[in-house]
Protein backbone atom coordinates (compact mmCIF):
# COMPACT_ATOMS: atom_id res chain seq x y z
CA UNK A 1 0.00 0.00 0.00
CA UNK A 2 1.32 3.41 -0.95
CA UNK A 3 1.38 5.67 2.08
CA UNK A 4 -0.96 8.62 1.57
CA UNK A 5 -0.56 11.88 3.47
CA UNK A 6 -3.45 10.85 5.72
CA UNK A 7 -1.74 7.53 6.43
CA UNK A 8 1.50 9.30 7.38
CA UNK A 9 -0.35 11.84 9.50
CA UNK A 10 -2.41 9.05 11.07
CA UNK A 11 0.71 7.06 11.94
CA UNK A 12 2.18 10.10 13.71
CA UNK A 13 -1.03 10.83 15.62
CA UNK A 14 -1.49 7.17 16.60
CA UNK A 15 2.06 6.98 17.96
CA UNK A 16 1.62 10.26 19.84
CA UNK A 17 -1.61 9.01 21.41
CA UNK A 18 -0.50 5.49 22.31
CA UNK A 19 3.16 6.05 22.97
CA UNK A 20 5.88 4.65 20.76
CA UNK A 21 6.36 1.34 22.60
CA UNK A 22 2.64 0.54 22.93
CA UNK A 23 2.00 1.37 19.26
CA UNK A 24 4.93 -0.83 18.20
CA UNK A 25 3.72 -3.66 20.45
CA UNK A 26 0.24 -3.46 18.88
CA UNK A 27 1.79 -3.57 15.39
CA UNK A 28 3.72 -6.68 16.38
CA UNK A 29 0.91 -8.54 18.17
CA UNK A 30 -2.46 -7.30 16.87
CA UNK A 31 -1.65 -6.16 13.34
CA UNK A 32 0.80 -8.91 12.39
CA UNK A 33 -1.82 -10.99 10.52
CA UNK A 34 -2.48 -9.91 6.91
CA UNK A 35 -6.20 -9.32 7.57
CA UNK A 36 -5.52 -7.26 10.68
CA UNK A 37 -2.72 -5.37 8.92
CA UNK A 38 -5.31 -4.21 6.37
CA UNK A 39 -7.54 -3.07 9.22
CA UNK A 40 -4.63 -1.30 10.93
CA UNK A 41 -3.69 0.49 7.71
CA UNK A 42 -7.29 1.56 7.23
CA UNK A 43 -7.54 2.81 10.82
CA UNK A 44 -4.32 4.83 10.48
CA UNK A 45 -5.50 6.53 7.33
CA UNK A 46 -9.23 7.01 7.96
CA UNK A 47 -9.55 7.16 11.74
CA UNK A 48 -6.26 8.64 12.93
CA UNK A 49 -5.32 10.58 9.80
CA UNK A 50 -8.71 11.95 8.75
CA UNK A 51 -10.80 11.91 11.95
CA UNK A 52 -8.30 12.53 14.75
CA UNK A 53 -6.38 14.92 12.46
CA UNK A 54 -9.33 17.25 11.88
CA UNK A 55 -9.13 20.82 13.17
CA UNK A 56 -11.48 22.08 15.85
CA UNK A 57 -10.66 19.84 18.83
CA UNK A 58 -7.35 18.98 20.42
CA UNK A 59 -6.20 15.39 20.89
CA UNK A 60 -6.83 15.59 24.63
CA UNK A 61 -10.52 16.39 24.12
CA UNK A 62 -10.89 13.76 21.40
CA UNK A 63 -9.39 11.12 23.72
CA UNK A 64 -11.93 11.94 26.45
CA UNK A 65 -14.78 11.71 23.93
CA UNK A 66 -13.59 8.20 23.04
CA UNK A 67 -13.44 7.17 26.72
CA UNK A 68 -17.04 8.35 27.18
CA UNK A 69 -18.22 6.71 23.96
CA UNK A 70 -16.54 3.39 24.79
CA UNK A 71 -18.11 3.38 28.25
CA UNK A 72 -21.57 4.23 26.94
CA UNK A 73 -21.35 1.37 24.42
CA UNK A 74 -19.63 -1.12 26.75
CA UNK A 75 -16.61 -1.39 24.44
CA UNK A 76 -14.15 -2.58 27.09
CA UNK A 77 -11.15 -3.52 24.90
CA UNK A 78 -11.36 -0.14 23.16
CA UNK A 79 -11.75 1.60 26.51
CA UNK A 80 -8.36 0.19 27.55
CA UNK A 81 -6.75 1.74 24.49
CA UNK A 82 -8.55 5.08 24.83
CA UNK A 83 -7.86 5.41 28.55
CA UNK A 84 -4.18 4.99 27.73
CA UNK A 85 -4.48 7.64 25.04
CA UNK A 86 -6.28 9.98 27.43
CA UNK A 87 -3.56 9.57 30.09
CA UNK A 88 -0.89 10.18 27.43
CA UNK A 89 -2.67 13.41 26.47
CA UNK A 90 -2.62 14.77 30.01
CA UNK A 91 -5.83 13.62 31.67
CA UNK A 92 -5.14 12.53 35.24
CA UNK A 93 -6.43 9.35 36.80
CA UNK A 94 -8.66 11.47 39.07
CA UNK A 95 -10.10 13.45 36.15
CA UNK A 96 -10.83 10.31 34.14
CA UNK A 97 -12.36 8.57 37.16
CA UNK A 98 -14.57 11.60 37.80
CA UNK A 99 -15.65 11.71 34.14
CA UNK A 100 -16.60 8.04 34.37
CA UNK A 101 -18.45 8.53 37.65
CA UNK A 102 -20.39 11.40 36.07
CA UNK A 103 -21.75 8.96 33.50
CA UNK A 104 -23.50 6.94 36.20
CA UNK A 105 -26.57 9.16 36.09
CA UNK A 106 -26.78 9.03 32.32
CA UNK A 107 -25.80 5.56 31.15
CA UNK A 108 -26.11 3.53 34.34
CA UNK A 109 -24.05 2.42 37.28
CA UNK A 110 -23.23 -1.11 35.99
CA UNK A 111 -21.43 0.26 32.92
CA UNK A 112 -19.58 2.81 35.04
CA UNK A 113 -18.52 0.09 37.48
CA UNK A 114 -17.06 -1.96 34.64
CA UNK A 115 -15.35 1.11 33.16
CA UNK A 116 -13.77 1.93 36.51
CA UNK A 117 -12.47 -1.63 36.83
CA UNK A 118 -10.96 -1.31 33.35
CA UNK A 119 -9.47 2.06 34.33
CA UNK A 120 -7.84 0.60 37.44
CA UNK A 121 -6.26 -2.12 35.29
CA UNK A 122 -4.94 0.37 32.71
CA UNK A 123 -3.65 2.83 35.32
CA UNK A 124 -1.86 0.01 37.14
CA UNK A 125 -0.36 -1.27 33.89
CA UNK A 126 0.84 2.20 32.95
CA UNK A 127 2.38 2.81 36.36
CA UNK A 128 4.66 -0.21 35.84
CA UNK A 129 5.79 1.03 32.42
CA UNK A 130 7.49 4.14 33.73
Amino acid sequence: MAESENYKKGSEIRTKLMGEKYAADMNRTVYNHPIMKKFGDYAREAVFGMLWGRPGLDLKTRALICVISDTAQARWPELKIHLRMARNQGWTEDELSEALLHLGGYIGVPAVREALLVAIEVFEEMSHEK
